[in-house]
């Protein structure tokens, strides 16, 4: 059998001809005038192409050459005969726009926007356009006579896409079937790991398509997996195995990702995984047998806790072994009884009867599928539309058997060609987009649309249409892993999409060198050829690369998507004529593009961009259908001529929040379907009033600012509430103010989501059909339902009320006491409602059990999270009564699913329910949250609670904690703050029994105390050795602490974290006078790697920390002598405290280089020092410091590196007075090798002399120093490279670096009040004006601007100015983004 070859999608191309050639426009507005027997000609001869196009295809796909060059040159005419038919198209809107006035607004600006459309000239150029395609055309229906191409006729549209009448199999559901004991085998190998300190690898092998993901996402998901790892993350890998960019990857997939945004990849990664027990997930590892790039990611997530685990698949099985070593999991075939299932399930209708004889014939196709799903769901989509024997034998006869050598692209690229030409090229398209890249369906489908890949229908919108065909690939597994984008914080959500790697493949193979995708920065110019249609660029130099290869080749580029944000301006901008859809985020406040070169286009994207407003002129984009300004936060006003771009359809303004009206006209823009954002200023001539809105046939989400400048806003409102494509309606008023809209507020049935902020209503309209409400400072609230409606909310899965000041009652108070029902309500929080006494009464609910019914009381059935905030006259939660129980049945909860319920700040909430008896109130909780609510006294039972958080709670809480240690893995106990209580006191707060129950190994993983002296102390709770898994224990306000607790140290093998804060008693000194063994003490602690110790004011004496410590913190500790303990150092080099009157003797400075001396942290990196007064010298630092910071520590004086087996004195700098008895007075300094962060502020002792800086250093911070007189790079490679250099208040210091690399990457730059620098090294002035961040002192300023003649001076100008300008920029771009974290 020959290879399956996927057919090129050209049928789409010509039948698009066809419709642009046919459009009614051209015959109303002439454009086609004196070419009237050309158009006659085309129209003609287009059908006669059609006809033969699938024959065509067919010869092709039997490889005969012919037919494959005849097909290609046919798509080349296609482009180009498109082109020409889309010229012809903007000249009729232009026509149109004219007669409606356009060009009056314009005035003067026409002749240079619209230069080429005086008529002869039009018609000359495009009569000898049409000319030139007219004779390709003839040659190529010549061309197919000759070949003998025959008709062969295709379905009709209209019933493709409608037959989906079938059950789409769900790939996880009968994955956790058939993939049960793989999961379990894996999971087990997982948790097994637990006491392995070593990184544990488990690659998962198997050819593409076998369900190597799918099980690893079952894994991923186990809830076993997700208690036990601290950190889960998930990357795909796919083409590439680059490292630094694999780590960014990795770091942007975890809730920290803009930590230490300026630090190399490897680092972040590094600091992320430090100390936590995680799983990372590599999906797709198949281009990696260089075993070094390994090795260097694997150095960097060694750095995890014990039991840290990587989880890969991957087809190779050299990549699994280089990986594993040895714990490759070889995934089997997928039984065939679930093959048959899949391919039943796809080939035949869930309503019909399957036919017996197609039925026999499933077991040879499932010997075709050789254990792969994704065949079998690819074949049974194929084998839906077949309904004869014939059908079917010719599908089995054309599928080759899947084996591992082939594996199955030929099955998946017969699935392609069973596709509609029009499918075929939508599909194909994709191959725009990266592999695993998250596709957003909506955008998708815009996508489409602009490149004009959707057939019409004379029933449905381009937009439904569009859906039907994503729809239906989905069916047939091209598109995956559909999520619904479900942050409730999100202005606007989304659903996204991913494609298969094999079927990415097919998609490339059709496209070839059409699509072309960018993702790394590239030097070869060949990467864009001429044959370029559709471009995505996602590397840092996007334009540059562009640009330069814009330079020396011309494509047609129809598409251009750029992933990462644009600086600078595109060039050569003539030769993006072509485009139909274009996606750029600029950084610049201009708009960087000139709509007179972009006539074609129907799709741009400009979303998060810093542009604050958009040119006048692309009023004249009459072609565009989407316009995407969403998130720019800095723009303020739209084009006035807007409502000249009549082909509009989506307008996204979300998220623009400075946006000050609309444009005038909105209402002319009658195909408008989306309008996320509407400004309702002050009715003026220059702006749209909500009147506009009226007969837009508007859907999706719309928000309505400003709400108070509406005239007749009730009617208005009530108008928005009842358009039926309306899904997502926001109402928000500037302030709170008198106001009645809502009072009779009628939302249409299909509206799902409602948000009202700032309503000064007392109550509301008709809100029972919602599936989310949002109600946020409606303040003059009274009453949430109106007097005689229905209290029935069948549909509301989310309920947000948040700063309602007045709100007291749900509903009206009346003859009649309604209850509220919420059968779906998954999600409820109440925020800030300081007069509400009481939740929603339980309605009567009929429950089904063994024997009969049962009557209940349940408001909450299904709810999952429950956030209870600052309601200080809540006294209780509601009750769940059982009247009648005709079988034994239990009793039922209140709260039956609930998984997450937080309590704060309750002033009245003393009990839980009123319900008489013995039962489980929460069955299902697992995460318990009680905040600054004094008048709890007690805890419910809660038998698979994992988190328990009690912050300022009363002492007699950890009565209760007991009957949860079984089950928990987070507690937080920060007890109210009482005074001091004795040691007998501690042993009477916790009785003998449940003492008892402690004595066991529980999962406790973290543990955060707050004022518990229970836990220390004579009356301590029990051994401390049974939380052998806890890995963070913070300790805050713990007054019986006084000595460290090495008891509890040498218990706590696993502990990574360790947070001692506020501890006012403790000294630190031992307990006993016998000094422990070296065997001993090296117990303490061996996993710890954070360390940080806060505000213990009598601090004397560390303990001996771990070799394993990597990062130390110790602030407001002012009585601390050393930051090592004294078994450590030795006595004899123990340098003292600032209570000594000697000063340091010479001796104590000569021994640091000559006395042999252990690297006390081997691994430290980090060390922060702030605040700690009795330290007169930092010694023995180990070389592996890459982070010092030392703040307000004005005794220091030494500061040592531990040298031995280092290369002396270019590698560890060494900071000295000018001469050697300076140097005594001084003291001698030292910094470690890969030092990248030094911070010195207000250490008036410290860096007497010269400071010699470190090649590695990038971020240097010096304030408050009147010793240091000079900085100067340590000599060898690689160069200093400083980032950031801030200098302040340093009076002696007189010379900086001299070297053009030391300035060559600085970002931030302060120098203010260094009296002693006279004059800046040149290389730094050069440099002047193009650093981001720039504060100097004016002579500085001054000194940078010497032009060698005064001719240079406006030069000079100019260039500063345009270096100020980009500054200013990019430091807003960092403000924003700081911003958006904040938020």
């Amino acid at each position: 059998m020959g290879e399956v070859v996927a057919t090129m999608a050209i049928r789409p191309l010509v039948s698009m001809l066809m419709n642009k050639s046919s459009s009614y426009l051209l015959d109303k507005y002439k454009v086609m005038e004196g070419m009237e027997e050309q158009h006659k000609v085309l129209k003609r001869q287009l059908p006669a192409i059609l006809d033969v196009i699938t024959d065509a295809e067919e010869q092709a796909i039997a490889h005969r050459e012919g037919a494959k060059a005849w097909l290609q040159e046919l798509k080349a005419v296609a482009y180009e005969a498109n082109e020409v038919f889309d010229e012809f198209k903007y000249e009729a809107l232009r026509r149109e726009a004219k007669k409606n006035g356009h060009y009056r607004e314009l005035g003067f600006d026409v002749i240079k926007l619209l230069p080429t459309h005086n008529r002869v000239v039009f018609r000359h150029k495009m009569g000898t356009k049409l000319c030139h395609i007219l004779r390709a055309i003839e040659v190529l229906i010549a061309q197919m006579q000759a070949f003998g191409f025959k008709y062969q006729p295709q379905p009709p549209v209209s019933k493709e896409w409608r037959q989906t009448d079938y059950v789409v199999v769900d790939p996880q559901e009968i994955a956790s079937r058939s993939r049960h004991i793989d999961k379990r085998n894996i999971v087990d190998i997982l948790l097994r790991q637990a006491n392995n300190a070593d990184l544990a690898v488990v690659p998962i092998v198997g050819m593409g398509g076998l369900g190597k993901t799918t099980l690893a996402q079952l894994i991923y998901n186990e809830p076993e997996i997700q208690k036990h790892f601290q950190l889960l993350l998930w990357v795909c890998v796919s083409d590439t195995f680059d490292v630094n960019a694999l780590a960014k990857s990795i770091v942007e997939a975890s809730p920290k990702k803009n930590d230490d945004t300026d630090k190399p990849p490897l680092d972040r990664l590094q600091k992320l995984v430090s100390g936590k027990r995680y799983i990372l997930v590599l999906d797709d590892v198949w281009n990696n047998r260089e075993f070094h790039k390994w090795e260097r990611l694997k150095v960097c997530l060694q750095h995890g806790a014990g039991g840290s685990a990587v989880l890969t698949t991957t087809r190779d099985k050299q990549v699994a072994e280089m990986m594993g070593a040895g714990r490759a999991y070889d995934l089997n075939d997928l039984d065939d009884i679930f093959l048959k299932e899949i391919i039943e399930t796809r080939a035949f209708s869930s309503e019909k009867e399957k036919p017996t004889e197609l039925v026999e014939m499933v077991g040879e196709i499932v010997k075709r599928c050789r254990g792969s799903p994704l065949a079998a769901t690819a074949l049974g989509s194929v084998l839906r539309t077949k309904t004869s024997v014939d059908e079917w034998k010719a599908i089995s006869s054309r599928s080759s058997i899947c084996t591992k050598e082939i594996g199955i692209l030929p099955i998946l690229k017969l699935s392609y060609n069973d596709l509609p030409s029009y499918m075929k090229q939508c599909f194909a398209f994709c191959a725009i987009f990266p592999k695993d890249y998250k596709i957003d369906v909506e955008k998708l489908i815009q996508l489409w649309i602009a490149n004009a890949f959707i057939p019409k229908h004379n029933e449905d919108s381009p937009e439904t249409t569009g859906r039907h065909i994503f729809n239906e690939l989905v069916s047939r597994s091209f598109f995956l892993e559909i999520e619904e984008d479900k942050d409730s914080r999100k202005y606007y959500s989304r659903t996204t999409c991913k494609i298969h790697d094999l079927m990415h493949d097919i998609a490339m193979s059709v496209m070839e060198k059409e699509c072309v995708v960018a993702t790394e920065e590239s030097s070869q110019t060949e990467w864009l050829t001429d044959m370029a249609r559709h471009l995505f660029l996602s590397c840092e130099e996007t334009v540059g690369i562009l640009n330069d290869s814009m330079e020396k080749r011309s494509p047609s580029i129809q598409t251009l998507l750029c992933d990462r944000s644009v600086k600078t301006s595109l060039q050569h901008l003539s030769k993006y004529s072509s485009l139909h859809a274009l996606t750029l985020y600029t950084k610049t406040k201009l708009f960087l593009l000139k709509p007179k070169y972009l006539h074609h286009l129907r799709y741009l994207d400009l979303s998060k961009s810093y542009i604050k407003a958009l040119p006048e002129d692309i009023g004249i984009l009459y072609n565009l259908q989407v316009l995407d300004l969403s998130n720019c936060h800095y723009l303020v006003r739209l084009p006035r001529q807007m409502k000249y771009m009549t082909s509009l359809r989506h307008l996204y303004t979300h998220g623009c929040s400075n946006l000050k009206s609309m444009p005038p006209g909105l209402g002319k823009l009658i195909e408008l379907q989306t309008l996320t954002y509407f400004v309702a200023a002050v009715n003026s001539p220059d702006c749209s009033d909500v009147a506009e809105l009226q007969n837009l046939n508007l859907g999706g989400q719309l928000e309505l600012c400003q709400v108070e400048n509406v005239a007749e806003a009730e009617a208005k409102v009530v108008n928005l509430g009842t358009k039926k494509y309306l899904r997502d309606l926001r109402l928000r008023w500037t302030s709170v103010c008198d106001s009645r809209v809502l009072d009779n507020f009628k939302p249409h049935d299909g509206l799902d989501v409602l948000r009202i902020y700032s309503y000064g209503g007392t109550c509301m309209g008709m809100l029972q059909n919602m599936v989310e409400i949002h109600l946020s400072h409606c303040e003059r609230l009274q009453v949430l339902f109106r007097c005689g409606t229905s209290f029935t909310f069948p549909k509301l899965k989310l309920l947000r009320l948040e700063h309602l000041l007045d709100f007291e009652r749900w509903w009206e108070i009346n003859e009649r006491q309604g209850q509220i029902i919420f059968p779906v309500l998954e999600e409820l929080l109440i925020r800030s409602c300081g007069k509400l006494i009481a939740l929603p009464e339980a309605a009567l609910v009929q429950e089904p059990c063994s024997g009969g019914h049962r009557s209940v009381w349940s408001p909450f059935t299904v709810l999952g999270k429950f956030f209870l905030r600052y309601c200080r006259k809540l006294i209780a939660l509601p009750e769940a009564t059982l009247l009648q129980e005709p079988s034994s049945g239990g009793f039922l909860s209140a709260f039956p699913t609930l998984k997450i319920l937080e309590l704060e700040d309750l002033e009245s909430f003393q009990r839980w329910d009123a319900v008489v008896g013995e039962h489980i109130l929460f069955p299902q909780l697992e995460k318990l949250s009680i905040q600054k609510c004094p008048k709890v006294m007690d805890l419910p039972e809660v038998p698979k609670l994992s988190v328990l958080e009690i912050v300022d709670g009363k002492l007699e809480l950890l009565h209760w904690v007991d009957r949860y240690l079984s089950s928990l893995t987070n507690l937080t106990l920060r007890l109210e703050n009482t005074e001091t209580t004795s040691g007998a006191e501690c042993t009477s707060m916790l009785p003998v029994d449940s003492r008892e129950k402690w004595n066991h190994k529980y999962p406790l993983t973290v543990l955060r105390l707050g004022c518990c002296n229970t836990f220390f102390g004579s009356g301590a709770l029990g051994p401390w050795n049974y939380f052998v898994h806890l890995g963070v224990l913070e300790i805050d306000r713990c007054d019986v602490l006084v000595h460290w607790p090495e008891v509890v140290f040498n218990s706590l093998a696993s502990l990574t974290r360790l947070h001692i804060k506020n501890c006012n008693n403790l000294t630190g000194y031992t307990q006993g006078p016998v000094q422990p063994s070296a065997s001993e003490r090296s117990q303490h602690l061996p996993a710890l790697e954070s360390l940080r110790l806060g505000g213990c004011a009598s601090l004397v004496e560390m303990f001996n920390v771990p070799a394993s410590l990597k990062s130390m913190d110790i602030w407001y500790c002012s009585k601390l002598e050393s930051i090592f303990g004294k078994q450590q150092l030795g006595t004899s080099e123990l340098i003292q405290g600032s209570s000594c009157s000697e000063p340091i003797v010479p001796t104590a400075v000569s021994q640091l280089s000559s006395s042999p001396v252990n690297h006390f942290c081997p691994c430290l990196e980090d060390l922060w020092l702030s605040d700690c007064d009795s330290l007169s010298g930092v010694l023995h630092l180990p070389p592996s410091l890459k982070t010092i910071r030392i703040l307000y520590c004005s005794s220091i004086q030494v500061m040592s590196c531990q040298l031995d087996g280092l290369p002396k004195p270019e590698v560890t700098a060494s900071i000295n007075a000018p001469d050697p008895s300076a140097a005594t007075a001084a003291g001698e300094h030292s910094l470690p090798p890969c030092l990248t962060y030094l911070n010195i502020d207000s250490c008036a002792g410290m860096l007497g002399g010269i400071l010699r800086l470190p090649t590695s250093l990038k971020q240097l911070i010096i304030t408050n120093n009147s010793r240091l007189t000079s900085l100067e790079p340590v000599s060898g490679p690689p160069p200093l490279s400083l980032e950031r250099l801030w200098l302040v208040h340093c009076s002696a210091l007189a010379s900086l670096p001299n070297e053009p690399q030391a300035y060559g990457s600085l970002f931030s730059l302060q120098i203010k009040n260094c009296p002693a620098i006279k004059k800046l090294p040149r290389c730094l002035q050069q440099r002047l004006g193009s650093i981001d961040n720039e504060r100097l002192d004016a002579q500085y300023e001054v000194m940078a601007f010497k032009p060698k003649t005064w001719k240079e001076i406006p030069r000079l100008v100019r260039e500063r100015k345009e270096a100020k300008w980009k500054a200013e920029q990019r430091k807003q771009a960092n403000h924003t983004t700081e911003e958006q974290q904040a938020e």
